[in-house]
């Protein structure tokens, strides 16, 4: 596992030749497909809920705002995510090999980033969300409060379940790099938005209400955040993978002749052989 750059996986040639991304210690094949695309599905059907809702409710413009909030951004990104991720992991347990196996070096790269963002931005826009931004009232509708709850609860749920059941292995340290760059692009967004919409997009960047030093608090210590927030997942995914396949012997359940198989206590050299090249004959090694 390589902590800077590469993976081992990465290292020996390819991005993922043992489908850590694809295939789950517990799940198999089929059910870790069917769970990711039904996320999926609900994600998108909660933003596009909302946009009816709010055209049919003459908020048509709120809609189009939601593209400056960095809470709808993150979530689109939670429900493309998880369609590819789904669909990688149907491909694999179709046909053996995934799409994600044969896409583009350059794009399984911007998928392994993507993961990253996927299991770290959730949990800073619960936070901020609900510290900073909730209603001290409670909400004013049902509408709002299964919205608000969707898109600033259930959107942390999406990144545990992503920590905790695929093999992935821990974001290696310089995918803080993409973290901190896109929070700072967004925080671009945000006052881009202030000079072509003509308001403030969350209201603690907002220097008439408080004052610079207060601003500059603030957005130094999201950052600060998002880089502690990335280093609690990375080594709870460590200790996922120690606890999982050194402990308990789970190294994953993979497709062979056709179905999902469990490989239990194998050295990392024979999984990887047994992953990328699986054959029909029985092994001590495999369970069904």
């Amino acid at each position: 596992m390589g902590s800077w750059g590469l993976s081992s996986s990465q290292n020996e040639g390819r991005l993922d030749p043992t489908y850590r991304y694809e295939t789950s210690w517990i799940l198999p094949p089929r059910l870790l497909f069917f769970i990711r695309a039904l996320l999926s599905l609900y994600a998108f059907v909660t933003l596009f809920f909302i946009f009816g809702w709010n055209g049919s409710h003459g908020m048509s413009e709120e809609s189009r705002h939601s593209f400056s909030y960095f809470t709808h951004l993150t979530y689109w990104g939670l429900a493309f995510y998880y369609a590819f991720a789904a669909s990688h992991s149907c491909s694999y347990w179709l046909t053996g090999t995934s799409f994600l196996a044969r896409w583009p070096r350059a794009l399984q790269g911007a998928h392994a980033m993507l993961y990253s963002t996927v299991v770290v931005f959730p949990w800073i826009v619960t936070a901020v969300f609900w510290a900073l931004l909730a209603p001290s009232d409670g909400f004013s509708s049902p509408f709002s409060l299964w919205s608000n709850t969707s898109q600033h609860a259930l959107n942390a749920s999406y990144a545990l379940f992503e920590i905790v059941f695929p093999r992935t292995e821990p974001p290696a340290f310089l995918q803080m790099v993409p973290i901190v760059v896109i929070l700072g692009l967004y925080l671009g967004l945000a006052y881009l938005t202030l000079e072509t919409e003509g308001f403030y997009v969350y209201e603690f960047l907002d220097p008439r209400t408080n004052s610079t030093g207060i601003v500059a608090g603030y957005i130094v210590g999201i950052l600060a955040a998002a880089v502690v927030v990335f280093l609690i997942v990375r080594y709870v995914i460590v200790l996922r993978l120690w606890l999982t396949e050194k402990k308990l012997g789970m190294a994953g359940k993979f497709r062979s002749s056709g179905k999902a198989k469990m490989v239990v206590g194998k050295s990392p050299t024979a999984q990887r052989q047994s992953e990328v090249a699986p054959t029909n004959r029985p092994s001590p090694g495999l369970m069904s």
